[in-house]
């Protein structure tokens, strides 16, 4: 049997960690490079909802992250102002962990597969050439419409949810929190500052509280932020890319990064990450070329995104749209049709 081409990894994120245990699954030789180091904390809303539950479970990594602390996410709400939604039941349950947990489990399992993790270290080349996937996070972008995107994410106890999920509207933003292992909640919020604006900048922990007599600062205002989990991620991108037209093979957020207020980012991770192994392996085996191997993830990844990503920005408009806090956005919110047509839409 002819030796299989190895295939490098570049970024050990969800996607990156996911593509390379289902590479070493089919035993196709791995090597991830990653800059940063496991365990770690990342701006995430640690919320698994959609087709990404089914990737797991045939990547066999579902199990895994029950046993590690995963809870089912089964209601969810809405808040603008003042109105809001009534606590609904997902019409799919989601599955939430946190990415300190998730990551650790993952890097594990790629080490006990025989893949090569390298950790803190980053890959230098400007070009990624044959053989090599792009799975190192986010495309940066400083400035998008005249407004800088920014997101901040923190772990805090004594927060009480009337729904496993919240979504909660803020002025130039949105905060989501989630039910966590061991009564905590993953506060995580997505934010824009013009981007000529020039104020001071308030301190994380007011921002993720939300501002005074709002049903944030209600669940918020006694909580215990765990300081050491706190991360951000600025210079974000929200405008959808399109696979085909990318020079290198791309997957997860590096190719594309979906609005965060659909909870669908880290579900679309796990399926790019399972839509790249099979041209993959059969580049490997040398039954393809590498241009067709790019080619058919490419498409698949197209034919997989494209519209829950036009749909996202329907939804990522409506978020920041003013008359959401009004009359319009109460009647919206009650609407159990549009929670629907948004939830299906996005998945």
């Amino acid at each position: 049997m002819s030796t299989l081409h190895p295939i490098t990894i570049i970024g050990g994120g969800l996607a990156g960690l996911t593509l390379g245990i289902g590479l070493r699954q089919h035993g196709v030789s791995v090597k991830v490079w990653e800059a940063s180091h496991y365990p770690r904390h990342r701006v995430c809303g640690e919320f698994i909802s959609g087709r990404g539950q089914e990737a797991l479970a045939r990547f066999g990594l579902a199990e895994a992250f029950i046993e590690s602390g995963a809870v089912m996410a089964r209601t969810g709400a809405f808040f603008a102002g003042k109105a809001s939604s009534p606590v609904r039941a997902l019409p799919e349950s989601a599955l939430c962990l946190s990415r300190f947990t998730m990551d650790s489990v993952l890097a594990r399992h790629l080490r006990e597969l025989g893949g090569e993790l390298r950790e803190n270290a980053r890959w230098r080349e400007n070009e990624a050439g044959e053989g090599i996937v792009r799975a190192n996070g986010r495309r940066v972008q400083p400035v998008e419409n005249g407004w800088r995107w920014f997101g901040l994410k923190a772990h805090a106890c004594n927060v009480p949810l009337t729904a496993d999920l919240e979504m909660h509207v803020v002025p130039n933003g949105y905060v989501g929190l989630c039910r966590l292992h061991d009564g905590e909640v993953n506060i995580c919020g997505l934010f824009r500052r013009p981007s000529a604006a020039h104020e001071a900048v308030r301190p994380w922990q007011e921002v993720l509280r939300g501002g005074p007599d709002t049903p944030l600062r209600e669940r918020s205002g006694e909580a215990v932020f765990d300081e050491g989990s706190f991360c951000s991620v600025a210079a974000l991108s929200l405008r959808p890319q399109r696979a085909s037209v990318r020079r290198e093979c791309c997957i997860g957020d590096a190719l594309t990064m979906i609005p965060p207020v659909t909870g669908n980012g880290m579900s679309m991770a796990f399926e790019s990450a399972e839509i790249a192994v099979g041209p993959l392996v059969a580049y490997a085996r040398s039954e393809i070329l590498w241009s067709e191997a790019q080619q058919r993830i490419a498409r698949a990844c197209d034919h997989a995104f494209s519209r829950r990503l036009a749909w996202a920005n329907v939804l990522q408009w409506m978020m920041f749209a003013p008359r959401l806090d009004g009359c319009l956005g109460s009647a919206l919110l009650r609407w159990e049709w549009v929670w629907r047509l948004m939830f299906a839409k996005t998945r």
